[in-house]
């Protein structure tokens, strides 16, 4: 007949209501006839006090303080407020007085991290010559280290940003598709590809839905989204790159200009900042105990510079860059550098990229030749989208596809999509992961991800 409590929830409602609560114990310390717990439940954590007195003998202050860290418990208490703030515990003004306690699940004796190691900031760390955890052995320890009340945040964020992502585009009258993940060819027509046994063929794991996602739009869906994993078979070690990770993508047709759809996306990413800032102000302050970071900052409407612009941003910093050279990592974060300095945002769109750095299937500008209809959006400085008006007419699409080298054999179903009419469009691919990272301020893609895949990593 137990009811059993969240941490978060515990109030003193009235003199002694006894509640339950299913905790793990973050940590125990015996001092005389007293036993001090720290339950902990997700982010939340509270202190409970085992006395010698009617409910609690000296055997069960002494079974209290040997349970070893992260069991699992279920504890019978009276809610008390405290004289003084608790400052160790998110619930700093009450603790539960324990009546009794069941051990549910005893976790080992020997823990491969400590939980208190894994959120202290590392500059705490260096300064006082106290531990902290290396990313290695967190992620070798993925489940424990899940655990802390960073990674809780992390990962509820995340949650958040593609629940606004769907409200978002639901909202906006968009439909969301399911694409496969096994496909006959590369979707973006190159090498980076991981080949998969398929009965007597090969098959490949997908790149990205574009292909599929134009095939809706052809179909006359119009405006359709999806979520997904995405695979890259590129051997990348950086702080930003992973061979799986979440795509969040965006296509549709427009009317008159390929600016709709960049608008659109604008908009959309625009309202997954501002609801994460009015959902998820608990996690961002807990991810910002151990990762301090300024708050993102954005306007409304979006920032849009022309590659040209950006190119003369840059020279005026001291880069040579020519006009039809691609961005290098350390000039986009030069670029978000200037951008917020003159701006005053931690994210804007970059339009009017050069035709040579562009893929195959994106439109050529009809007033210049050597520009694109293409744009990638940027958070503090980093890429987390890349989009372009697509090339929605089979013969020109072909004529692009010679020019790049590309086996028109082998993206035939792409090119044949079109041939029975298919309305102007453009779309575009955001990286979840990306997007969690730099919206936290964090430093590594592999914070947000929740088991990641990189060139050194499968497991676990």
């Amino acid at each position: 007949d137990r009811v059993l409590v969240r941490v978060s929830n515990l109030t003193v409602k009235k003199a002694d209501e006894v509640v339950w609560v299913r905790a793990r114990v973050h940590t125990s310390r015996a001092k005389g006839k007293q036993c001090f717990l720290v339950l902990r439940q997700q982010q939340f954590n509270v202190q409970a006090l085992v006395a010698v007195g009617d409910h609690a003998s000296k055997q069960m202050v002494k079974f209290a303080a040997n349970i070893n860290k992260e069991s699992i418990v279920d504890v019978e208490g009276v809610v008390r407020k405290v004289n003084q703030k608790i400052g160790s515990c998110t619930q700093q003004d009450v603790e539960l007085h324990v009546q009794k306690i069941y051990v549910i699940s005893l976790a080992e004796p020997r823990l491969p991290l400590q939980l208190d190691d894994a959120v202290r900031p590392e500059v705490e760390g260096e300064e006082e010559g106290r531990a902290t955890v290396n990313q290695d052995t967190r992620l070798d320890n993925r489940v424990i280290d899940l655990r802390t009340s960073t990674s809780q945040a992390v990962f509820r964020l995340q949650s958040g940003i593609c629940h606004l992502f769907r409200e978002t585009l639901i909202n906006k009258g968009f439909v969301e598709i399911q694409t496969p993940k096994i496909i006959s060819a590369a979707s973006e027509g190159g090498a980076n590809v991981f080949t998969v046994s398929y009965f007597k063929n090969n098959a490949y794991l997908a790149q990205s839905p574009q292909l599929y996602k134009q095939m809706c739009i052809c179909a006359d869906f119009e405006k359709v989204f999806c979520i997904g994993p995405v695979f890259r078979a590129e051997d990348s070690n950086t702080h930003r790159h992973l061979t799986e990770f979440v795509g969040l993508d965006i296509e549709m047709a427009f009317s008159y200009h390929y600016h709709e759809v960049v608008e659109e996306i604008a908009d959309t990413l625009v309202q997954i900042f501002k609801g994460l800032q009015e959902r998820f102000q608990t996690e961002i302050q807990t991810v910002n105990k151990q990762f301090p970071c300024e708050p993102f900052k954005f306007l409304e409407p979006t920032l849009r510079l022309e590659y040209c612009e950006a190119l003369a941003m840059l020279r005026e910093a001291g880069i040579e860059m020519g006009d039809e050279e691609d961005l290098s990592t350390p000039n986009e974060k030069l670029l978000g550098r200037l951008v917020k300095e003159k701006y005053d945002t931690d994210f804007y769109i970059l339009d009017k990229y050069p035709l040579a750095v562009r893929p195959f299937y994106t439109m050529p500008d009809p007033r210049n030749p050597k520009q694109s209809n293409s744009y990638d959006m940027f958070m503090r400085g980093e890429e987390i989208l890349s989009g372009a008006q697509r090339i929605h007419d089979p013969q020109l699409l072909t004529e692009r596809a010679l020019h790049h080298g590309i086996d028109l054999e082998k993206i035939k179903a792409y090119i044949d999509s079109f041939r029975f009419g298919a309305p102007p469009h453009a779309g575009g691919g955001i990286g979840l992961e990306r997007v969690t990272m730099l919206f936290l301020g964090l430093h590594n893609v592999r914070q947000t991800s929740m088991f990641p895949r990189d060139p050194k990593r499968l497991t676990p």
